[in-house]
């Protein structure tokens, strides 16, 4: 068979389409035989053989092995492995992963083979995995060493369990440190080390909570051997560069490599042992401020001036290039500022100069960032090319993480703590850079620091001086009057814009900003002002100025109808940025919208036609209409709307297929749910007419949630506010509006359309049998009810639930035994309707989410109890839950093994603890014992405080810590908050209950349990 495969994987090489596709498709046939996976490791072994083929042959034992090898499958059928054939593997790919061939990619693709098997197998299948990797790494070869490390690197980032690392923890530490710390070892090994050693913090991460001292102690013994090897990497220099060369050295790949990652380990170590490297970082903060004055030259030279090829890592995933490097040492000089030991020592020489200006280092800082943040030269390529990139890091989105935005980081940091030092000290080095007619490169970073400085300023509600804003605006007048250096005059605008909301006089710019967004030759200068227009607007300067609007809504109108709207669809940052000018101009005169003039309104639609796939466009110009619509309540107003939007809108869904997921048709669908939402009442004459034929077709045809739930969410609107138009209303088959809206439900009710997508189905019907009522309704009252219930009793989605409950719960509210009555007389599967609504309404209505639907339910329930119905005290459903009395604890296997149990009860009696519950939740008790946790949680972890100043800035969801966290965070959004009238109604409930013994209440107390007999008391001593 091996000669075969050898054969059939040299086919998959092939550049011929049809010969690869029957390689790939043999090779898939070929995996059923039991030979398969041993030949592939027999093939990879043979050195006789190319390496592409060797190489390849272990990828497809990897893709076998990861889908195969635990017997275990959620998507394709396993195919089994025996046992004797699995012995025979994982011997021969170790081998191949620690013997002592010098080709690396074999080893990389045996060791993620290796790292696969023990997924599954180890420890138990595999006890001799980890021994043998601990006697190779300090003996083997250099070739040996590099594929054990592998190894034992995927061994700690993915096989080994908190116990077993507990138990192994000192032996693979020491042999990593032996690694690192070994100058006879190539520098990319040593550095693998390093990298071994940073991913036991994670584990250590975890297990610190259950053995926090053990773990603590075994950390500071560690640190006490590591520190000193990082002190001393940190203090290495990289070999002189020839001059003449503007690529990185590959003398210097190696040491950039350990380098960073002792960096990368040090920010580990803030995360997870802060209070450890608390006393090391003034040492560690003086060496790689050191180290990053002393690269700045090459860095300058390398990326500013020339083009080389920066963001590269080597096989094993390890950065190597000199940017990555200053990237990661300016991230860690950001945290060591905010470390007490440093911060200490920079704000007594701050203490000793009579300012921030005078102050050496702060001066030191200004220059070392503004270096590091000045545009390097494939930047400024890119953004000719594509002016979105530009605008994505002025919007702080870019997910290209570079030095210049960490150097802002830097600012913003600085800012933070020195307030109006920052500033100052800022200002002092940007005017020495114009008055000595520096670089328009170094005057445009300064000037980029200062935006990132200033707009933190505004979030954080702080103020920049008059005398300082007054001049910066000298530095904006010169960079704007820089004709041959666009980003330099894009950047003076971008200042310019944010300065005017601390200082009046620079709104003398704003014509010219506006004039330049039609005027300027650079399309980037062009963006830059429609940036920076938005920035002017925000300052109020133009509040109630329709000639302001009028000029920004036509310069955008201009600058659009030069452009191809198809070439900026995907450009996002600009769809965005376009969105929220227009979106300020409007808000000057939201009375702009029905303007035949100035085409705002018409603007932010084509965006949004060509930007509808882009979610914070449409976010935007959802809730801008949403605003507009809002503030045209009276007839007049909503008239003009209308006759303006509903053209657009309607015309959106005359697509011919409306059953896939188009984002445009999604888009209109939720105008049209603003629209209909705060309709004037009644509507304007033949609104339904334009509308609801096209919303009936979307809800028979489509299945996508998204247009399905806003749609449905119209015609609610539109029987709300106008029944009359809807019912009166006949279709071009001549259908009533009352048929149309039973077709609708009746399709949204059915088992094609899921849950999630038929989560407002429940508000329209409950709007259609309350507004058409009984006698316009008639026999399709019961047919619709019982189709409700129907669904009710399959349905699993929270909001589907509660839609529908809703619809029993409204008619309750005026006609509860009318219900009792109703679903007493139907069965659903063999049941009592009864028995299936009460028993869903019953164990879902502490979920529901909304004021007045929970309020809605709370009335509707304290009616159903007040009844007295022996068929509603007859009807049994689930109680408290049955806690386990085992102490063990309950894995996910176990819990599907032993299912939750509950007490079976009564209704009226799960009524009473349902109620007492809400009645919590409005009081605010609840989320106020959830706050008095939290506030616990807080001073906790100010009594161990770790000593740096605040948070990292950076998630790692590697930590358990941080996981634990994120779902704390989770659990706090899902609680409920006050409400007064929902408190002030139940508290009167349970008064009257209790004082005229309404429906037993008596004999349903005594079975209450103490908890909730208590929380009665306490609501009886407040009176």
């Amino acid at each position: 068979m091996e000669d075969q495969l050898v054969q059939v994987l040299a086919n998959t090489q092939l550049a011929a389409e049809g010969p690869r596709k029957q390689a790939e498709i043999d090779l898939k046939h070929a995996a059923s035989n039991p030979a398969f996976p041993l030949s592939l490791a027999n093939i990879a072994r043979h050195t006789s053989i190319s390496v592409d083929i060797r190489q390849s042959a272990l990828s497809a034992l990897r893709l076998f092995i990861e889908r195969n090898w635990s017997g275990e499958s959620d998507d394709l059928p396993v195919i089994p492995i025996a046992d004797s054939i699995k012995d025979q593997i994982r011997p021969l790919v170790l081998d191949l992963a620690l013997n002592s061939e010098d080709d690396k990619k074999i080893k990389t693709a045996a060791s993620y083979a290796v790292g696969k098997i023990a997924n599954v197998d180890f420890p138990e299948q595999w006890t001799s995995l980890l021994p043998t990797l601990l006697e190779v790494i300090p003996n083997g070869s250099d070739n040996q060493l590099h594929g054990a490390l592998i190894v034992l690197r995927d061994l700690v980032d993915e096989s080994l369990s908190d116990d077993q690392f507990f138990s192994m923890a000192r032996d693979i530490v020491k042999v990593v440190y032996d690694v690192a710390i070994n100058e006879n070892r190539k520098p990319a090994l040593r550095a693998l080390a390093v990298s071994v050693f940073r991913g036991c913090f994670d584990l250590m991460d975890t297990v610190k909570e259950e053995h926090p001292k053990e773990v603590q102690g075994f950390a500071e013994e560690a640190m006490k051997g590591w520190f000193p090897f990082f002190h001393q990497t940190m203090k290495l220099r990289l070999p002189e560069r020839d001059p003449q060369l503007t690529s990185q050295p590959d003398n210097w790949n190696g040491i950039i490599a350990l380098k960073l990652q002792v960096v990368k380990c040090l920010l580990k170590l803030k995360m997870v042992f802060s209070n450890l490297l608390l006393p090391e970082t003034p040492q560690f903060f003086q060496a790689i401020w050191e180290e990053l004055s002393i690269l700045e030259p090459s860095h300058e030279q390398m990326y500013i001036e020339n083009e080389a090829q920066g963001r590269l890592e080597d096989s094993d995933g390890l950065p190597y290039t000199l940017d990555f490097l200053v990237l990661e040492e300016l991230d860690f000089l950001n945290s060591c500022m905010r470390a007490p030991p440093v911060r200490k020592e920079l704000e007594a020489q701050l203490a000793a100069h009579s300012s921030a200006h005078e102050t050496p280092w702060v001066l030191d800082l200004m220059k070392l960032a503004s270096s590091y943040a000045r545009i390097t030269r494939e930047e400024e390529e890119l953004w000719d090319i594509d002016v979105s990139l530009y605008l994505a890091e002025e919007q702080s989105v870019s997910a290209n993480y570079t030095p210049r935005t960490a150097c802002g980081d830097l600012l913003i940091k600085l800012g933070e703590w020195l307030d109006q030092k920052a500033l100052e000290g800022l200002f002092a080095y940007t005017k020495s850079l114009f008055a000595e007619d520096a670089s328009w490169r170094k005057q445009e970073a300064a000037l980029f620091l200062l935006n990132m400085l200033v707009n933190d300023f505004l979030d954080c509600n702080k103020t920049v001086p008059q005398e300082v804003s007054q001049a910066y605006l000298e530095l904006v007048n010169y960079a704007i009057n820089r004709p041959a250096e666009p980003l330099l005059r894009g950047r003076g605008y971008l200042v310019a814009g944010i300065l005017a909301q601390f200082n009046g006089t620079a709104a003398a710019l704003l014509d010219r900003t506006i004039e330049a967004i039609t005027a300027e030759q650079s399309e980037l200068v062009q963006v830059a002002c429609i940036k920076a227009v938005e920035g002017f607007l925000q300052s109020g300067s133009a509040s109630g100025n329709p000639q302001i609007q009028a000029k920004v809504v036509n310069a955008i109108s201009q600058w659009m109808s030069t452009k191809d709207m198809t070439d900026i669809e995907e450009a996002d940052d600009l769809l965005v940025t376009l969105t929220e000018t227009l979106r300020a101009a409007i808000n000057i005169d939201k009375r702009v919208a029905v303007s035949t003039d100035i085409p705002a309104l018409d603007l932010l639609f084509l965006i949004a036609k060509h930007g509808s796939t882009n979610w914070q466009v449409t976010m935007l110009i959802c809730e801008e209409f949403e605003d507009i619509v809002k503030t045209m309540p009276d007839p007049t107003s909503y008239q003009a709307l209308c006759q303006k939007v509903l053209p657009s809108l309607t015309g959106a869904f005359n697509v011919a297929d409306v059953t896939s997921d188009n984002p445009l048709i999604t888009f209109a669908t939720e105008l049209m749910a603003s629209l209909t939402q705060y309709a004037s009442e009644p509507l304007p004459p033949g609104f339904v007419a334009a509308t609801l034929p096209k919303l009936s077709r979307l809800l028979m045809e489509s299945n996508e949630g998204d247009i399905l739930r806003p749609s449905a969410e119209s015609v609610k609107y539109l029987l709300s506010h106008d029944y009359e138009q809807v019912l009166n209303y006949h279709d071009e088959n001549g259908r009533s509006g009352l048929e149309v809206c039973l077709r609708i439900i009746d399709r949204l009710l059915g088992p094609t359309v899921e849950d999630n997508a038929a989560s407002e189905v429940g508000g329209l019907a409950a709007e259609l049998v309350e507004k058409a009522g009984h006698e316009r309704l008639g026999p399709f009252l019961p047919q619709l009810l019982q189709a409700v219930a129907n669904r009710l009793a399959t349905a699993e989605a929270a909001p589907f639930i509660q839609s529908l409950i809703l619809v029993f719960a409204r008619l309750s509210l005026v006609g509860a035994h009318d219900v009792v009555e109703f679903l007493s007389t139907i069965q659903i599967n063999g049941k009592s309707g009864l028995q299936v609504v009460l028993s869903k309404w019953l164990e879902n209505s502490v979920n529901f989410a909304g004021y007045d639907e929970i309020r809605q339910n709370v009335i509707a329930l304290s009616k159903l109890y007040s009844l007295n119905d022996p068929r509603v005290t007859q009807t049994l459903v689930l109680g408290d839950l049955i806690m386990p009395k085992s102490d063990r604890i309950m894995t996910r296997s176990r819990a599907k093994q032993t299912p939750d149990q509950y007490t079976i009860i009564p209704a009226p009696l799960k009524i009473l603890k349902v109620l007492i519950e809400e009645l919590l939740s409005a009081s605010g008790t609840n989320s106020a014992a959830a706050a008095a946790a939290a506030a616990a949680a807080e001073f906790a972890d100010e009594n161990d405080d770790d000593g740096w100043e605040d948070d990292p800035d950076t998630i790692d969801l590697n930590l358990g810590s941080v996981k634990n966290d994120l779902m704390g965070l989770l659990e706090a959004n899902n609680m409920r908050h006050r409400d007064d009238e929902t408190q002030a109604y139940l508290t009167e409930f349970f008064l009257a209950a209790a004082r005229d013994n309404i429906a037993g209440f008596g004999e349903w107390y005594n079975q209450l349990t103490d908890d909730e007999k208590a929380k009665l008391h306490e609501i009886s001593s407040q009176q």
